[in-house]
């Protein structure tokens, strides 16, 4: 059991970056944009062998649950949406002609909203246009979210015979109580019927993602979710800290922050997540998330091969991603590059034949440094000093003096018990892969810079 003192939360417990690139998205810049992208698609392009993986983002939904933090589109109209299965083709068409000769999709993933919003006869179809213009390794992760509510049988065997093979059920919690405070009623009946349908057809690998820190919860909701979810015994679990964010998503304004549990509730929760899982034969994977032992995330980390992109955490490392659909966000050649987020602005893009990049940023090289060492840290839990400077050619003791300076130091990640620095390496220790954030963030240059009003970042724990 990790030891913490209330102190040593409220020191560490702060707002921080998740991580899911470097530069994170607040540095992106409307000063990147479709030519820019274009032109890093072209170089991508170059690599006609080169393994891609392909997010398609699907952002409809019936009704926006209170907690949610995803870019989500509410309609009523089923002529909404389907003029925008149209304009994703569209945009896949003309992404694919910037690549070139370089189409082979190593992971594929739809993210939403809710995928199976449509019905199946419209995901097929939509499947089958997007691999008019890409084609799926034969060893490719294909995979979708889906929302146990609205996904039915028929969803599953059409999504099964179309080659998908994993699924990510969106649960959240299982008490009736905190499912009225957040909007959102599902039973168990529902997650466990879809569950026992989709083993039944095969889906080689299932997913159960889970939230603490939700309005009404406590230890006792929580165990009883956490021994209902190990029943099912899902290959893995993505288990996130809830992120109140009401400055930047106004739907959790509805949220009586009052409802919400406190700073050492919400690491009770966090820690009998820990406890419950790893007990019941899970393995800790990076940062939020867990999986068997024979799962393949586990296999990676133990040879320190896992790594990390927008769609989660992968063993596909160093793959480039593009992303298609409103708010998608693409990480190709050395840069980031996000669509417009309003539905209105990403058709007119496509509507005149341009990629709907809205704001992007591209590397510099102290950028991919860092990326690439912030990414260790967060997947891996361990840095080798050599592997940097084998990639980047650096020194690295002589590059980051100042950090291994700051983890060294009085009051440093060191002496706080949350690292290890050697003469070459760095090794996260068990609490410090509670705080890894805080851990990582001491290599991100742009928070020494950054001077804003109001955080833009969820907390740390």
């Amino acid at each position: 059991m990790i030891s913490l003192t209330p102190e040593l939360l409220a020191r560490y417990d702060r707002p921080g970056p998740r991580y899911t690139s470097y530069p994170t998205a607040v540095e992106f810049s409307e000063d990147f944009g479709p030519a820019e992208y274009a032109e890093r698609l072209e170089i991508a392009g170059q690599q006609a062998d080169g393994p891609l993986s392909l997010y398609v983002h699907l952002p409809f939904c019936d009704a926006r649950c209170s907690f949610c933090g995803c870019h989500v589109v509410i309609a009523r109209r089923e002529s909404v949406s389907h003029v925008y299965l149209q304009r994703l083709i569209e945009e896949a068409a003309i992404v694919a002609d910037h690549l070139g000769e370089r189409r082979t999709l190593v992971q594929y993933h739809w993210g939403g909203g809710t995928p199976t919003y449509y019905s199946a006869d419209d995901l097929a179809g939509l499947h089958r246009a997007l691999l008019d213009h890409f084609t799926l390794a034969p060893d490719a992760e294909v995979a979708l979210e889906v929302d146990p509510r609205v996904t039915t049988k028929a969803h599953l065997e059409m999504l099964r015979g179309l080659g998908f093979n994993r699924l990510s059920l969106g649960v959240q919690d299982l008490d009736p109580t905190v499912q009225e405070m957040i909007g959102r009623n599902q039973t168990w009946e529902e997650t466990s019927s879809l569950y026992d349908e989709a083993r039944r057809l095969g889906f080689e690998s299932i997913n159960i993602d889970l939230i603490y820190g939700l309005p009404g919860q406590d230890v006792g909701t929580m165990g009883a979710t956490l021994e209902r979810t190990l029943e099912m015994r899902p290959d893995r679990l993505a288990v996130y800290s809830f992120a109140y964010v009401p400055w930047v998503k106004p739907n959790q304004k509805r949220i009586d922050e009052s409802t919400l549990p406190d700073r050492d509730t919400k690491f009770a929760l966090l820690a009998q997540v820990s406890d419950r899982l790893v007990g019941g034969g899970y393995r800790a994977i990076g940062m939020d998330h867990f999986a068997l032992p024979e799962d393949e995330l586990s296999v990676a980390m133990d040879n320190g091969s896992l790594s990390r992109n927008f769609m989660g955490y992968t063993t596909k490392r160093g793959t480039e991603m593009v992303a298609l659909g409103s708010s998608g966000i693409s990480d190709v050649a050395g840069a980031y590059a996000q669509n417009h987020k309003r539905l209105n602005s990403y058709y007119r893009s496509i509507e005149a034949g341009e990629l709907p990049v809205e704001r992007g940023v591209p590397l510099s090289e102290d950028d991919r440094i860092r990326r690439h060492v912030i990414t260790e840290l967060m997947c891996n839990s361990y840095l080798s000093f050599a592997d940097v400077e084998q990639r980047f050619g650096i020194d690295f003791t002589g590059y980051f003096a100042a950090e291994l300076e700051t983890m060294t130091g009085d009051g440093g990640s060191v002496e706080e018990g949350m690292a290890t620095v050697g003469a070459d390496h760095i090794r996260a220790t068990e609490l410090g892969t509670v705080f890894i954030r805080n851990v990582a963030m001491t290599f991100d240059t742009y928070l020494k810079q950054a001077k804003r009003d109001q955080p833009v970042f969820s907390r740390t724990v």
